[in-house]
This record gives structure tokens, sequence and C-alpha cells, in this order.
């Protein structure tokens, strides 16, 4: 059920006519898909409680704003946008005002805090040097590969380039490109495997 809105010459009730049809609508809407709209509020918000009010929210602004309802597409995308306007909002909420302590007593017996909880994310010193060494390694079998195998490995993973860029850098066909990219692995692969 789509309504048709359009004000003609000098009628006096024709916006109070709009609404009253619209609000119709509205509520035609809401009782048919309002298990819907819930279920896309809970999609986002992952939360009962949040989702039923994010829904309510969405209508209480719906029937508010009623008159901005152009009749351009169904009601139930209206309020399909709505809702999950209103679930991004409560969402984003949420996320503003959950904040945590790192030096919340997480044990009231012991002093147990929540930061002693954390990994270290660092890299330990160990990971370090190998990663240094690998890395020294890799450099020193890639200037072993000829010039163009050399090329494909800079443009694709170093500089970070897709395989069609440096292909259409490189002036050559993607299959080309695929092909000496292969090589240039399968060739490291092998260097690297004998250490």
């Amino acid at each position: 059920m789509q309504a048709q809105y359009s004000l003609t010459g000098g009628e006096q009730n024709s916006v109070a006519q709009i609404r009253e049809l619209a609000s119709g609508e509205l509520h035609d809407a809401v009782s048919r898909y309002l298990p819907a709209l819930y279920r896309r509020a809970i999609r986002y918000v992952g939360d009962a409680h949040d989702a039923e009010d994010a829904v309510q929210d969405a209508l209480l602004s719906a029937y508010k704003h009623l008159d901005q309802f152009k009749g351009t597409a169904k009601m139930t995308t209206w309020l399909t946008a709505i809702v999950t306007n209103s679930a991004l909002t409560k969402l984003r909420r949420r996320a503003r005002y959950s904040h945590v302590s790192l030096n919340e007593q997480l044990n009231k017996e012991q002093d147990y805090f929540l930061s002693d909880t954390l990994a270290d994310v660092r890299p330990n010193p160990e990971d370090e040097c190998a990663s240094s060494e690998s890395y020294r390694f890799l450099m020193q079998f890639l200037s072993e590969l000829s010039p163009s195998l050399q090329q494909v490995i800079q443009l694709r993973y170093l500089d970070g380039l897709t395989i069609s860029e440096a292909a259409q850098i490189l002036d050559v066909p993607v299959a080309t490109m695929k092909a000496r990219l292969w090589r240039a692995r399968a060739q490291l692969k092998r260097k690297m495997s004998g250490l």
C-alpha cells in the first residue's frame, strides 16, 4: 500500500489528510513488520534491550517526522532506514561510554589488576633478531634474482601494488606478470629453504 501525497489548490485540510493517510500506512507497516525491524536492529547492536530501544526510538522519530515521508518508496523501506540509523546511533553511544580502567582490581584478595592480564604485543628480542636475520637473508637472495624478477617482487610485495598495476608499470601482460611473480617466489623459496 503506497499512498500518493500531493497538495491541491485551495484545500484547507490537505496537510491533515496527508498526515492521516501516512499515519495509517505507518501503523499498518509497524503492525506487519515490527519483528523484522526488531531483527534488523538486533543485527547491529547485538543486545535485545538495545535493539528494543533502537526500534522504539526509530518509531517515535518516524511518527514525529511523518511529514517528511515523500511516498516515493515503500513505508517499510523508510522505516527500515530509520531503524538502521537508530541502531547505529545506539551502537556509537554504547561504544563511547563503555570504558574500563586498566587499573581496575579484578581480584579483591590479591593485587590483581586488569592490566596484568594483557599480553605485551611488542616482539621479544629473540623474535626481533630472527626477523631481522630473515629479512637480511631475504634481501640477499632477492639481489641474486634476475632484474626482471627483482622488479616484480619489488612492485608487488615491497611497494604493495596489485598484479595489474605492476603489469601496467612494467608494460607487460598480466599473465606475464603472474608468471614472473611465480618464478621469483619459487626461486626465493628454494633459496630460503636451504638455510
